[in-house]
């Protein structure tokens, strides 16, 4: 499903499609596509903490979606700056079966036991 990429698991096909499961990260994307920006004016821009953006970020940056690097300001200060790495991303059914497939059976989930059941209140118990 990842264009240059041999060996993914499940888990980071799946952990990769979920960092983009935010309208917020959507918006960065769509910004960082522009031009590369430092932190401060990219939450500028987004109208967001630095906090929360540096979380949607990492998150971003895991992923593989953006890389950040630290350049020197004219007044020698360290500026983050962000920006998008090129992507292409195609989630089909043959793609997911062929991830599954060549998972290994510890990375499919247990089936699960049926959950026991509290037992059931009497009416004069519920009362009290």
């Amino acid at each position: 499903m990842w264009e240059g990429e041999c060996t993914v698991t499940v888990e980071d096909e799946i952990a990769r499609i979920a960092a983009l499961a935010n309208p917020h990260r959507y918006r960065i994307i769509a910004i960082l596509a522009e031009e590369s920006l430092h932190v401060s004016e990219l939450a500028r821009r987004l109208g967001m903490s630095r906090a929360l953006l540096y979380m949607h970020l990492q998150r971003l940056e895991a992923a593989g979606y953006v890389t950040g690097h630290l350049e020197l300001s004219d007044r020698g200060t360290a500026l983050k700056f962000f920006e998008v790495v090129p992507f292409h991303l195609t989630i089909d059914v043959a793609g997911i079966v062929a991830a599954v497939a060549s998972a290994p059976a510890a990375s499919a989930p247990a089936a699960s036991a049926p959950a026991a059941s509290a037992p059931a209140q009497s009416d004069t118990e519920s009362s009290h």
